[in-house]
């Protein structure tokens, strides 16, 4: 069973920074897709970003582009999701999810998925 855990949430504020990593208990995590999802409170789940296995090709939601980066090391089992110029509008528990299949930008079209870990932006 593979398993994620996700840690570098916290308080922040707004204009800040945060670097969200997402430690996998399998090796075979350097074959899967990565992607981060976040869910504020009584809103759905949504997508934020994603990576191939070999971080070449990445995806982002319209909202986060030019200040969220995905990355992953593979040799760490590690993924990542560098957060710049916060907004308060960030604020929600974020999730990393992996699968073998490739890319997705859907809930549905991941496997393996962490408890995540909440970041709060203040205006």
């Amino acid at each position: 069973q593979v398993q994620l855990v996700e840690s570098g949430g916290g308080l922040v504020q707004a204009g800040g920074s945060l670097r969200l990593s997402c430690a996998v208990s399998e090796r075979t995590f350097r074959n899967y897709a990565m992607g981060w999802f976040r869910q504020a409170p009584g809103k759905e789940r949504e997508f934020v970003a994603t990576i191939t296995w070999n971080g070449v090709i990445v995806y982002y939601v319209d909202s986060v582009k030019g200040r969220f980066t995905i990355s992953r090391d593979n040799a760490e089992n590690t993924g990542y999701l560098q957060m710049n110029s916060l907004k308060p509008e960030d604020t929600a528990v974020y999730y990393c999810a992996a699968d073998p299949s490739g890319l997705g930008f859907r809930v549905e079209r991941y496997t393996y998925w962490g408890r995540g870990t909440q970041v709060t932006v203040s205006s």
